[in-house]
């Protein structure tokens, strides 16, 4: 599973590097907890929501994700 594939009504395609993934009109609360699990089940990170919160686009995600991997 990737980011791109936790939103059911935004185009998989659509999803970028350079997305603000908070300007997706799907993105929620929900979809952030999501992104929280995946992270956790897909890599073994811990990811919070400041991390969430203090990011704007799919690639600032992704940077705090390859930082923490072991």
């Amino acid at each position: 599973m990737n980011f791109a594939d936790l939103f059911e009504e935004t185009d998989c395609d659509s999803i970028k590097a350079n997305t603000c993934f908070k300007d997706l009109e799907e993105w929620s609360s929900l979809l952030a907890l999501s992104v929280i699990a995946m992270i956790d089940e897909e890599y073994d990170v811990e990811f919070r929501g400041d991390d969430i919160r203090g990011s704007k686009t799919v690639e600032d995600l992704y940077k705090i994700v390859k930082s923490r991997v072991g």
